[in-house]
């Protein structure tokens, strides 16, 4: 595994950097990180390797962001993703990783048109929180999309886009939810063979990295435009749809 050219170090530098910013700065943008990863690397020791970068980033934005969780709304989401965790489990023991990757592309892109549909309608939006039908649909999107294909930013972002959260508040309350799905899939990742040696030592050169990008990244985001924000987050999201599709 780290017999790699040039380039792919550079394609990894670069995703760990993004890695970083993603969970501070501009969510959604990780899914960059995992195509660069799985470009590179085989794609199971892949999976394992970033999850590690992923859990080193999490620590980060939790700290970064402590102050600035919607506990409310990690509660309303945490029987769908249960259950939505479940769903995929059962998904996987039917359908192949082509046809896997595909049903989540347009199941984003389904989101991403409801979420602007409501966003454009002011009259029926509701700020706050979005109603509790709304948590289960992406909360149950977002379990599913997690354990199928490490997925699950994307649609959750559309979830707290909807809901219409201020960047720190969005960006803290992403990051302990997925701090505790990418801890507690850990052991299965370990169980599973994912997690090597070579990983390891990968993501021991590429921690650097990801700590830079997250520090970088919070100094963004003491910075950036509501408006923008929220942009970025919707093209970003199209970019990891569409990835998945093709």
């Amino acid at each position: 595994m780290l017999d790699l050219s040039p380039f792919a170090w550079a394609l990894l530098a670069f995703a760990a950097l993004v890695i970083g910013l993603s969970k501070t700065a501009v969510p959604g943008a990780g899914t960059v990180a995992v195509a660069s990863f799985a470009a590179v690397l085989p794609a199971r020791e892949s999976t394992g390797t970033i999850l590690l970068l992923l859990i080193l980033a999490d620590m980060f934005a939790i700290t970064m962001y402590v102050r600035h969780v919607n506990w409310r709304a990690l509660l309303r989401l945490a029987p769908a993703i249960v259950a939505g965790l479940l769903v995929g489990v059962l998904f996987l023991a039917v359908a192949d990783d082509a046809w896997v990757k595909r049903t989540i592309g347009v199941l984003l892109l389904g989101v991403i048109v409801v979420t602007l549909v409501r966003r454009r309608m002011a009259s029926a939006l509701v700020e706050g929180p979005p109603r509790r039908g709304a948590a289960a649909v992406y909360g149950t999107l977002g379990g599913f999309t997690t354990m199928v294909a490490n997925a699950a930013g994307p649609v959750m972002s559309m979830y707290f886009l909807a809901a219409r959260f201020p960047v720190k508040e969005f960006l803290g309350t992403a990051a302990w939810l997925f701090a505790i799905v990418n801890i507690s899939k850990l052991p299965f990742s370990i169980g599973l063979g994912l997690i090597t040696v070579p990983g390891l030592v990968l993501d021991a050169i590429l921690a650097p990295l990801v700590v830079a990008g997250a520090l970088g990244g919070r100094w963004i985001a003491d910075r950036i435009d509501q408006r923008l924000f929220e942009r970025l987050v919707i093209v970003l999201t199209i970019v990891g749809a569409v990835y998945l599709l093709i």
